[in-house]
Formats: C-alpha cells, sequence, structure tokens
C-alpha cells in the first residue's frame, strides 16, 4: 500500500485548521493505520517505508493520505507537527 502526498487545495488548508495537531520529535517507529487517516503536515520531515520496501518522502506543507491496513515504519528526520483527522 503506498499514501497519497500532494499539496492541499486553499479549501482543503483551512479545513485541516480545525483539525487536532499531533507532534513528534526525531524517531523511527512502526505503524499499522486500523483507519484511514489524512493529514497536513505543518513543520518536519519523514521518510516512510511501507511492507514492500518502497521509501516515501513528506513534510512541511504536503497534504497525506494514509490508507486503511498500511503497515509502514516512520522516520522522522525533522520533528514533525500536523494536522491529522481519522476516518
Amino acid at each position: 500500500m503506498k499514501p497519497e502526498i500532494r499539496k492541499p487545495t486553499d479549501q482543503e488548508r483551512r479545513q485541516a485548521g480545525n483539525w487536532p495537531v499531533w507532534t513528534k520529535e526525531v524517531s523511527e517507529f512502526p505503524w499499522e493505520y486500523d483507519e484511514k487517516e489524512t493529514c497536513l503536515f505543518l513543520e518536519g520531515q519523514v521518510t516512510l517505508t511501507n511492507e514492500a520496501g518502497e521509501q516515501f518522502h513528506f513534510g512541511a506543507g504536503d497534504w497525506v493520505v494514509f490508507p486503511v491496513g498500511m503497515k509502514c515504519t516512520w522516520k522522522v528526520t525533522s520533528p514533525v507537527r500536523k494536522h491529522y483527522k481519522f476516518g
């Protein structure tokens, strides 16, 4: 599985402003998505590796959608701050 990574529309950016904020220090950890998550990254940089070994890079300014069932490893290379929404 792959995340969708792109720049947000102005409407998406405004909408995400009402979502909770999650922060994470430089770290590396496994993660599995039991529901879809949509994020707007405000700060930071991440390299994500999926089960197939594919790497994806995203960070500040990116709109990222993680599909339900995705298993991956997050490598936070610069501290992250993001708006997020499940479902």
